[in-house]
């Protein structure tokens, strides 16, 4: 095998730890990275613009073949040594698989009848925000807005949505009050999930037409003046002295009631 490179002073090697790195250096490019076999293997089945894909001697000779299917037109490979792939891995037992990524083209959300969403608002942990993401593609969610929540392309976010990032429609807003404007002009009805036992109760309040739900912050949840201006509160009822869930677990049952 030819041509294996080897040294971290490659162009696309040091871009790679950039990106890897950096929420300035993925907004300045407009890329980001992904590590990992199956999450590779799914920005290429779903056609997502994969300007490089870089894999390992072992991994090249393990699994080249097969993602060697796609097609890479526009897609440069390079083959690494397996020495240099653990040193840009952000794994501890790097499969060897890695690819950068353009960040797809901001788009104005269209809504459908009946559509179901969820606001991520503050959410801070980028294992939760790509948790919630994958709940989402499973049960069906028809949109995710994101608002005052971290990158969504940071290398934890990414891969702890598992490849849903690429099949789920995704929309981060600068502001709340853009937020609230984009909902409204939508028709969409907007649900601020509480932990307040006057709030409706998800399991029985409802939803019809088209529905959004507010997620909060891990630790404080919305701020309550957020939570005034959607249209109603509903909260998870929960049992003896129990009062909060972990942001991903509430997200996952109110995305279920959603979908009902």
């Amino acid at each position: 095998m030819d041509n294996i490179i080897t040294s971290k002073e490659n162009p696309v090697i040091k871009l790679y730890q950039k990106l890897s790195a950096s929420k300035k250096e993925r907004l300045q490019y407009g890329l980001f990275v992904l590590e990992g076999l199956r999450i590779v293997s799914d920005a290429l089945q779903e056609n997502a613009e994969v300007t490089h894909l870089i894999l390992t001697k072992q991994a090249m000779e393990h699994w080249g073949e097969e993602l060697l299917q796609a097609d890479l037109r526009d897609t440069k490979t390079l083959v690494i040594s397996n020495e240099l792939g653990n040193r840009i891995a952000s794994t501890s037992t790097t499969q060897g698989v890695f690819a950068i990524c353009r960040v797809p083209a901001a788009k104005a959300p269209v809504f459908t009848d009946n559509g179901r969403y969820i606001v991520l608002y503050g959410l801070q942990d980028p294992g939760n925000v790509g948790m919630i993401i994958r709940t989402a593609d499973a049960l069906g969610i028809d949109g995710i807005f994101m608002c005052g929540s971290c990158d969504l392309y940071s290398p934890k976010a990414i891969r702890s949505t598992m490849g849903s990032v690429f099949r789920e429609s995704i929309f981060v807003v600068g502001s709340e009050d853009e937020l609230f404007d984009v909902l409204k002009c939508g028709g969409v009805e907007t649900s601020a999930a509480v932990i307040d036992t006057d709030a409706e109760k998800i399991t029985t309040c409802g939803f019809n037409g088209r529905q959004a739900v507010f997620i909060g912050n891990e630790g404080n949840g919305l701020p309550a003046e957020t939570a005034l201006r959607c249209d109603r509160r509903v909260t998870i009822p929960m049992n003896g002295t129990i009062n909060s869930l972990n942001a991903a677990m509430a997200a996952g049952i109110l995305m279920w009631e959603l979908k009902k």
